[in-house]
């Protein structure tokens, strides 16, 4: 059926329309070329479909009017191979495919792994190649020195550098076993940071771990109690330094041993609280050593050797040792000086150091003297020598 003049405008347009619609489904509204930034994002916001049919709607819509006003006496065929050739660029046409930019760093990259070589653990190498290969020495399973263990322990290694002997501590299976339990962080820095509180120095850490090694099975909070205890018991913190380095076991001991320790030298010597404080302090390893030594020998002095209570009370205040020495000794030092020598009890009583001395000395000194005619040990006469100088002055004079 042939379209009126009329209506040929009107058809024109509802084609056009269709063909703008099937365009802008088919393009979705592609970006200009050109207009693209690093990485594939645009550098204007996205325009919608809609709004794109609509620009390009008003631009056909001014085109198609212009046409019919001087085209108006056209024919319908020639009128639709006009609209035909008028879509075809805009179905046909394709958009610019987007440029992306190239990261910089991205290619480095990409450079760096292309030259690293291929990682496998089945690589072929070469005889030099596995001759410079060092293989560390296995950790053995059982030995008898620690110093198989030294190079893979941290432990171990600050404990030589603290001056620790391990040669000697090795000894003692359990003591070793513990070291290599340890990690010195958790279990041993605290307490050397407790020792040094205590009043051990840096260089008698070693020394002290050595003797001590037992102390790192103890509790720490325990430690400071002890410690505490003794701090009670009005000693100084010099007093307790100077105890805990004469005797390293000193800590070790609960505080109920420290306190029967001090009862009983206390009640035992009759002695008031501050001369069995300084007792103790000159000779520590009263506290932590047997008491047998101690009850044989006051017993010597007192039913052997004949000295009263009182007397034995001051020379174990000047030589605290007094206590702790052999038996055999002590009677035969007794019994060259007062049978021999004809010293009596009285000032032996004043120079108790004599029991400190080795026998030989005294007996060779004595024979000197008697040969030069000198021998003279009574205060009361002429050319008097004391006991205190016969034991005491070097050879030399």
């Amino acid at each position: 059926m042939a379209l009126s003049a009329q209506q040929i405008p009107r058809w024109f347009n509802s084609a056009k329309l269709r063909s703008l619609v099937n365009a802008a489904q088919l393009t979705k509204c592609f970006t200009r070329p050109g207009r693209t930034l690093l990485h594939g994002f645009s550098a204007q916001p996205q325009i919608s479909s809609d709004n794109c049919f609509l620009q390009w709607g008003f631009k056909t819509y001014k085109t198609s009017s212009l046409w019919n006003s001087s085209q108006s006496t056209s024919s319908s065929s020639q009128e639709n191979n006009s609209t035909q050739s008028s879509l075809l660029p805009s179905m046909n046409e394709q958009p610019q495919k987007t440029q992306k930019i190239p990261s910089f760093d991205s290619e480095l990259f990409l450079e760096e792994l292309d030259e690293l070589p291929p990682l496998s653990p089945m690589q072929p190498i070469s005889e030099e190649e596995a001759i410079q290969i060092i293989a560390d020495p296995p950790l053995p399973p059982a030995s008898f020195t620690l110093r198989d263990y030294v190079d893979h322990s941290e432990t171990l290694q600050k404990l030589v550098l603290l001056g620790v002997d391990l040669s000697k501590i090795e000894k003692h299976t359990e003591a070793a076993n513990l070291l290599l339990r340890l990690d010195f962080e958790k279990d041993i820095k605290q307490m050397l940071l407790f020792l040094k509180d205590v009043g051990i120095e840096d260089n008698q850490l070693g020394a002290f771990l050595t003797k001590n090694h037992a102390i790192f099975s103890e509790d720490l909070e325990n430690l400071k109690i002890r410690v505490a205890y003794l701090l009670s018991k009005n000693f100084s913190k010099a007093d307790v330094a100077q105890m805990v380095r004469k005797a390293p076991f000193l800590l070790n001991f609960s505080v109920e041993r420290l306190d029967n320790r001090l009862g009983f030298f206390q009640k035992e010597l009759e002695l008031s609280v501050k001369k069995t404080r300084d007792l103790v302090v000159r000779l520590p390893r009263l506290l932590t050593g047997s008491l047998e030594p101690v009850k044989e020998n006051m017993k010597v002095y007192r039913l052997e050797l004949g000295f009263k209570h009182n007397e034995i009370q001051h020379m174990i205040t000047r030589i605290p040792k007094m206590l702790t020495a052999n038996k055999r000794k002590l009677t035969e030092t007794f019994d060259f000086v007062h049978n021999v020598m004809s010293i009596p009890h009285h000032i032996i009583v004043k120079f108790p150091q004599v029991f400190n001395t080795r026998l030989f000395k005294i007996k060779d000194r004595h024979l000197f003297l008697t040969y030069l005619g000198r021998a003279q040990y009574d205060p009361a006469k002429p050319n008097y020598i004391s006991l205190d100088k016969l034991v005491s002055i070097p050879d030399e004079y």
